[in-house]
């Protein structure tokens, strides 16, 4: 699946810095890792071109900064994803802190979801050949499909943690009821859900607080709004046709230009701090708890330093609350996913 994506910038004049942000704590027990950590999905598909020699150059980039938390699944790229991580980690698999998914079924055109305790360990075999790896760090339930109990599917992935193929089990977009009957049959080190200044759901459906209150971590992918939250996304026309935001509801024309008139607080915060835009939203998910950790995803080299950079950036607790209030998500133009693919919080 490798295209050609040349960018604007050669990646060797890219220094990336070293993550300064402090370690955080993944569950009660888990492991520590970096505040933030590297999204890898659109290093197969959803964002337009890609280039797989980049990609590999930017994960290794990732992990000599100190970024260790490696984020796929493997639906990303109908396998692609994990394959590629794998071979750029190959020689240094220690280096990494690999997160990988199951529970969404690709076949052409068509996807479901398929938490069953057979698929689980069939999905787990497969993902740990295409990884070339002996475990998953950590293996989430990437959707629910509404018909397996819970209970049935964190059984098999304990079966899969007592086998040593899996170090820790999360669950993705899940519903707070959920993720508590989750953690009553096995540990839970972490959930994952889409949260940003404008994906607040974690939030207001009590997903984060049950987590909190069961000593559940939280990992925020799109922590940057799909690259809206940086300032950059001006224009719909200026995507590629293959970008998944060219059918997603807040990127359509009428909608963007609506959502760009929540950017002016965190434009003036910006401006007032002088940093990018971009690091103050992601300074803002970081804000929320010691236990969040944010995995923006890139595949460029120069993206990369550049939330590496954001991460060291703290925010004032008056300038958090301020922008928490100036930014309304609930005035937020069109649903985070076109319909046909919306998760649903089970």
């Amino acid at each position: 699946m490798t295209n050609t994506d040349t960018g604007d910038t050669p990646v060797d004049a890219v220094a990336v810095p070293t993550l300064q942000a402090p370690l955080r704590r993944l569950g009660v027990d888990g492991p520590l890792v970096g505040a933030i950590g590297l999204g890898c999905m659109g290093m197969s598909e959803m964002y337009g071109p890609t280039d797989d020699s980049e990609s590999a150059r930017v994960i290794n980039a990732a992990l000599d900064a100190g970024v260790t938390v490696l984020d796929s699944a493997d639906m990303y790229g109908a396998g692609h994803n994990e394959e590629l991580v794998g071979s750029a980690i190959r020689h240094r698999r220690d280096d990494a802190f690999l997160i990988t998914k199951f529970g969404i079924r690709r076949d052409g055109g068509r996807r479901w979801n398929d938490n069953s305790p057979e698929y689980a360990r069939q999905a787990c075999e497969a993902s740990l050949r295409r990884l070339g790896v002996d475990h998953i760090d950590l293996y989430f339930v990437h959707r629910f499909d509404g018909s397996t109990p819970v209970e049935d599917t964190v059984a098999a992935l304990a079966d899969l943690v007592d086998a040593g193929k899996v170090r820790h089990i999360g669950l993705s977009e899940v519903s707070a009821d959920t993720l508590r009957r989750a953690a009553a049959v096995h540990p839970v080190a972490a959930v994952q859900s889409e949260f940003s200044l404008w994906s607040r759901n974690l939030v207001t459906d009590g997903i984060l607080a049950t987590a909190r209150e069961l000593g559940i971590a939280t990992i925020a992918y799109s922590p940057l709004g799909r690259g809206f939250l940086t300032g950059t996304v001006r224009d719909f026309d200026v995507l590629a046709d293959n970008d998944f935001r060219k059918a997603n509801p807040r990127f359509t024309d009428g909608n963007l230009a609506a959502n760009l008139a929540l950017l002016d607080p965190v434009e003036r915060l910006a401006d007032k701090l002088e940093v990018p835009t971009a690091a103050v939203a992601l300074a803002w998910v970081l804000a929320q708890g010691d236990d969040i950790i944010a995995i923006p995803g890139t595949k460029r080299l120069r993206y990369l330093a550049a939330n590496v950079e954001a991460a060291a950036l703290r925010l004032d607790p008056a300038d958090v609350a301020e922008l928490t209030e100036a930014f309304r998500a609930e005035a937020v133009a069109g649903e985070r996913y076109p319909a046909a693919i919306m998760p649903v919080t089970r």
